[in-house]
């Protein structure tokens, strides 16, 4: 039950994630991909029998830090500080480039 990702596969993600792959970068990320999903089928065979489903690892007994740590108020720095280093703002709030075009 090998999915195979194809070079269409990786050049629609690559247009997604808005990167840029250059023809001899295609072929490695073909094989990579592939790889991956080779490992997850594998790990999918393993019988999982008993075994309780996680949300998150800190549900195990056995973790570090079981109890989350408490919420403490920190004093943040200031506004006009932050603001001084910016490359642009409105004295209020960053100024970004649009980067949503499509």
């Amino acid at each position: 039950m090998t999915a195979k990702v194809t070079v269409a596969d990786v050049e629609r993600v690559a247009e997604l994630a808005h990167l840029e792959l250059a023809p001899e970068e295609v072929e490695p990320m073909l094989r990579d991909l592939n790889a991956i999903l080779d490992y997850v089928a594998e790990l999918n065979e393993l019988d999982t029998t008993g075994i309780e489903p996680l949300a998150q690892v800190s549900e195990l007994e056995s973790a570090a830090h079981p109890e989350p740590r408490p919420d403490r108020l920190a004093p943040s720095l200031a506004r006009s500080a932050v603001m001084a280093q910016a490359p642009e703002t409105d004295g209020a709030f960053f100024k970004v480039p649009k980067v949503i075009e499509r």
